[in-house]
């Protein structure tokens, strides 16, 4: 079960993505509902550590398997959603992985995968180019510029 609900108009998410690094480009997506790019990830299942839940994702998304090198960032969000019009609360876990050992490259500088009905397109987006994009998370147009050097998650469970 996903950590989202949705009280009247407003939605509360517990999120993950991942930031895929390639020689200055990040790997974006978009689906045919939306008209901005956003990161690869999605909703933590109850009882999930965020780690597990951004490889299950990447599976689900890309049918890789990638490894988690570290998270990067721990963002609040708080917006209004362009396609259902809800208020969001959001929380997100931004985790460095690496894709070295999947076959991701070679799938080409831009990239549709069908999931059931729904059709994700994948693209890499130069860091410089983001300034230009309709992208969200806002932040990541800024920071892709000053990836921390180390940020430890500590996971606790009694």
């Amino acid at each position: 079960m996903d950590i989202s609900f949705i009280i009247g108009e407003e939605k509360f998410n517990y999120r993950v993505c991942a930031v895929i690094l390639k020689d200055g480009e990040i790997l974006a997506m978009r689906d045919e509902r939306s008209p901005y790019y956003y990161l690869p990830g999605g909703r933590v299942h109850l009882g999930e550590r965020a780690e597990d839940a951004v490889i299950r994702e990447l599976r689900e998304e890309l049918n890789i398997t990638p490894e988690v090198v570290r998270p990067l960032w721990l963002c609040q969000s708080f917006f209004k959603e362009d396609v259902n019009g809800l208020h969001y609360h959001e929380i997100c876990i931004y985790f460095l992985t690496d894709i070295s050992q999947c076959d991701l490259l070679d799938k080409g500088h831009k990239f549709t995968i069908s999931e059931g009905t729904n059709k994700n397109t994948f693209e890499w987006l130069k860091f410089e180019q983001l300034q230009n994009e309709y992208i969200y998370p806002l932040f990541i147009k800024k920071e892709i510029f000053n990836l921390p050097e180390k940020f430890t998650l500590i996971t606790e469970i009694k």
